[in-house]
């Protein structure tokens, strides 16, 4: 047989491919599959073959990859971005080093509500070509796969017009976009003293969103000065009435008991987290939601406190980490950083980071066993690494080491592509 791309002399493969189904939980989490010395084939856009280097020399492929040795990884996967959105707010940074909270510019109009007014005013070809651009960095920094979430509408029209160019960029981009609706992102101004009247109005709009097929997951925003506790259950209760899955910004910066609530309505993830309690933390382990931990938002925010990895870990938790992308509290696309970010801050192992942002992260937006593996018959979503080994990447921070990206079998990357020249050895 001839194969369509070979790769060859990989250093470490990290194939994510256990015997156990599910997300990785607790101490699972520190459990890595590493193969030395190998190669694969790809075929038709899925993996075909792992064998050995000798093995491979007996292969026929129309190209081969020399990986030089290098790490060769699942492409990343990002469970948690707000990708499509209009302008930017780097104007508030001044008033963060102020000391001015969050909560406090967006009573001023700033924060998310500046963002919903760009956003309402961009039309879906002005989205699209700003989220492209994004999406594009996220792919050269060895991201294959992303959730983007709505939320910069906060009314029918601009709600659809993101979940519609996200779904635009599932079909046009190399990219894969999974997406979220989070209508109840915020209350609008014009709902200000309004806040279940427009909760309801997100609702009316799930009807179109499954005709459309526009997103898989409802998401909402349960903070103080956002949505309770009560509003938050009610909202998500209607959501899985109709079909759809479930998460929940929970915790974030009040400890109201996001996480139980997650729990009790079977949450596919439970996001932020950064004040929720033991008890919280006990019952997202005993119900099995993934707790999506976003460090790269603490650290912009300069937040003293920050996510309990280690306690979810040793409680059982699924964990997952994200980017949180958006123009607000965490604009990066570089979900390497965030990697090196979990190490420092949550002091999680390379182990429990490699598990985090593959494997866990696919089961956090539904694709579980589909993504996040290197593994016979499984698409071929791939990474090879300007590094010799897993541990690399979290540890030299604040750079690429994406070497090259494969995407459904196709190099859709090569470090070179842009800036700097590349080093790979194709034939």
């Amino acid at each position: 047989m001839k194969y369509d791309l070979i790769l060859e002399n990989i250093g470490q493969l990290l194939t994510m491919d256990y015997e156990k189904e599910g997300p990785l939980c607790g101490k699972d989490m520190n459990e890595l599959i590493v193969l030395e010395n190998k190669a694969l084939a790809i075929a038709d856009g899925r993996i075909a073959l792992i064998g050995s280097n000798e093995e491979a020399s007996e292969w026929k492929a129309e190209k081969r990859i020399d990986c030089e040795g290098k790490l060769v990884t699942p492409g990343l996967i990002d469970p948690h971005t707000h990708l499509v959105f209009a302008g930017s707010r780097e104007h508030e940074m001044g008033l963060k080093q102020q000391g001015v909270p969050y909560l406090e510019i967006l009573k001023q109009g700033g924060g998310i509500l500046s963002t919903v007014k760009a956003t309402r005013a961009a039309s879906e070809a002005e989205l699209y070509e700003k989220a492209a651009g994004h999406l594009d960095r996220m792919l050269s920094y060895g991201m294959t796969t992303v959730e983007a979430k709505s939320g910069y509408g906060l009314n029918g029209e601009t709600e659809l017009k993101q979940l519609r160019t996200a779904k635009k960029l599932n079909t046009e981009h190399a990219a894969e976009v999974v997406s979220t609706f989070l209508g109840a992102h915020a209350i609008p101004s014009e709902h200000k003293h309004q806040p279940d009247v427009f909760l309801e109005e997100m609702v009316q709009l799930l009807d179109v969103i499954e005709k459309e097929e526009l997103a898989q997951f409802v998401d909402i925003f349960c903070e103080t000065g956002v949505f309770s506790i009560e509003q938050s259950r009610v909202f998500l209760s209607k959501a899985k009435q109709k079909g759809f899955k479930v998460k929940i910004h929970a915790d974030e910066i009040d400890p109201l008991g996001g996480a139980e609530l997650a729990s009790e309505l079977g949450a596919v993830s439970a996001e932020h987290l950064v004040g929720t309690s033991d008890e919280g933390i006990k019952q997202l382990a005993e119900k099995g939601v993934i707790a999506c931990l976003l460090p790269g938002t603490s650290f912009y925010l300069s937040k003293p406190d920050h996510a309990k990895a280690r306690k979810m870990l040793e409680e059982g938790v699924a964990v997952t980490l994200a980017t949180d992308f958006n123009p607000g509290s965490c604009p990066t696309e570089n979900l390497q950083l965030i990697m090196a970010f979990a190490a420092v801050m949550y002091k999680m192992t390379s182990k429990e980071i490699w598990n985090a942002v593959t494997v866990n992260a696919a089961y956090a937006i539904g694709l579980g066993g589909i993504r996040g593996i290197i593994a016979p018959m499984k698409q071929a979503d791939l990474v090879i690494w300007d590094a010799g080994n897993y541990e690399y990447i979290p540890y030299h921070f604040g750079v690429n080491h994406a070497k090259a990206v494969i995407k459904k079998g196709d190099i859709v990357f090569e470090k070179g592509d842009h800036r700097e020249p590349s080093t790979l050895s194709i034939t």
